[in-house]
Order: C-alpha cells, then structure tokens, then sequence
C-alpha cells in the first residue's frame, strides 16, 4: 500500500534579507529595526559576492537592461545576508521594505509601513526602509525574496547548509519516519549486526551519512566570506 505524504505546511516561515553593499555600514540599526518588527534572525554572514555569483543569484532578470548594472552594484563591496523568520514572513518583509524603487518609496511610503504591523506592534513606527536608506531604482538598499518558492532558493544560495523545510509534527512525523527514516535505519542496524564493529555508534553514524537516500546532491559553488 503506498502512502502518500501530506502537502508541507509552513509553521514558521522564512525570506531571505540583504543589505546590499552600499549601506553595509547601517547594519547595526537595520537589525534593530528587524528585531522590533517580530523577525528572528536565525542566520546572518557577511560575504564579498562576484559578478558571476551575482548573475547566478538574479539568473531570473537575466537578459534585462539593468542586469549589467544590478551584477556590477551588488558585487561592488560586501553585503550581509540574513534568514529571517516570523509569521508571514514573506509577506511582512516585503511590507517593511516598501516599493523596490527608493524614489517611488520616498514619495509614497516615507513614514508608513504595514497596517498589519503597527496593529501587532503599536510601539514600532512602521516606515519603509527603502525609503529611509534607498537613493534610486537600482540602489535600493535591501533584498528581500518575492514569494515561497524565491525564498527556498535564495535562502539555498546563500546558505547551502541550512535546513529550510518545515519539520512535520503528529501523523506526518510517523508517515515520514515509517516511509523514509526506518526502512533505512533497519538496514544499517542489520548490517551492524553482521559487521559486529568495535565502536558501533561511529560505524553506524558513517553508514548513515554513506547511504542516507535523501542525501542531497548540491550543485553549487563555494561563496567566499568576506575576511
């Protein structure tokens, strides 16, 4: 009988969060202004990005106008990505953020953020932070991914090691582990046994890691940190 595994569902979401080179040096009160919003900020570094690290992370706007710009500013100096994560965290970021132009942003959403936002945090004056720490189109001052599905991926460039999914609670727990964990596991302790090894705790923690078939296949190149 094939069991069929439930759709995901997202308890604590997550986006990534760049602030881009030109204002790396407002870090310090961005992150404040992060934390009063409700994020948590579950991973941060700082890392020197290159034009073709650039391209690879904004492929979908490849072969517009501006990309040769974009690749050019965003690989002009550090930048420091984040993961943050709250409820509707997409969403609320996006909201903080304002208008991706900082122009239009300084003209509509100069001292306004999200309704939501100041209705759960009466005592944080919401404003938009491209407004704030933006100068045009092109230098906007921060990043943040557009839906789900951008999320996942920006959050994988970023941060290749980083656990991203949802981690299944009640009936999906056990569907999980009866379907993918135990089969495994059965078939590492019976090996165990006929192995008979002197540390069975190492020979069973390396079998796993060799034969583990959700192993992901990473496919991506090393980011350098900036020193």
């Amino acid at each position: 009988m094939e069991v069929s595994m439930p759709l995901p569902q997202i308890y604590v979401e997550k986006t990534l969060a760049l602030i881009k080179p030109d204002i790396v040096d407002k870090e310090e009160e961005i992150r404040d202004i992060i934390l009063r919003s409700g994020f948590t900020i579950i991973q941060r570094r700082k890392l020197h990005l290159s034009p073709e690290h650039c391209s690879n992370f904004y492929v979908e706007q490849y072969g517009k106008l501006f990309f040769p710009n974009l690749t050019a500013y965003m690989s002009s100096g550090p930048l420091v990505a984040m993961v943050l994560a709250r409820h509707n965290a997409i969403s609320y970021w996006k909201d903080l953020l304002g208008p991706p132009d900082s122009l239009v942003a300084k003209e509509t959403h100069p001292d306004r953020g999200n309704v939501r936002m100041e209705e759960q945090h009466p005592s944080l004056t919401c404003f938009s932070l491209r407004a704030i720490y933006g100068t045009d189109e092109l230098r906007n001052a921060l990043h943040g991914s557009n839906d789900f599905a951008a999320s996942e991926r920006e959050i994988r460039f970023m941060f290749p090691e980083v656990i991203i999914e949802p981690i299944p609670i009640g009936q999906a727990a056990k569907d999980y582990l009866n379907l993918y964990v135990t089969p495994t596991l059965l078939q590492g302790l019976t090996e165990l046994c006929k192995q008979k090894p002197e540390d069975p705790y190492g020979w069973l923690a390396d079998w796993l890691l060799k034969n583990n078939p959700n192993k992901p296949k990473l496919c991506h190149f090393p980011i350098p940190e900036e020193p």
